[in-house]
């Protein structure tokens, strides 16, 4: 019985925690709309921006593959996916 009741404990915890983090970006919608409207007059649309950051992550993906596959590790790891990343 005691586990039960921990287990409810850490649950209920850890959902009070989630829909803290999950409200908090509520409340600062209305400060990225207004941050977002300077950056779409200046030219950039916030789609590409969002779609640059999902081709550096799947650049950033493929070169970890490709480390792993190589059995990299450490300083050799670390270079190998500077140089991958940077690579265009």
């Amino acid at each position: 019985m005691r586990y039960s009741s921990v287990a409810a404990a850490i649950c209920l915890s850890i959902s009070a925690v989630v829909a803290g983090f999950t409200s908090a970006p509520a409340s600062d919608a209305p400060a990225s709309t207004v941050s977002a409207a300077p950056q779409a007059s200046a030219g950039k649309p916030a789609a590409s921006v969002s779609g640059d950051a999902a081709a550096r992550h799947a650049k950033r993906t493929t070169c970890l593959k490709d480390a792993k596959t190589r059995k990299l590790v450490a300083a050799e790891k670390a270079s190998f996916l500077k140089n991958c990343i940077a690579a265009p």
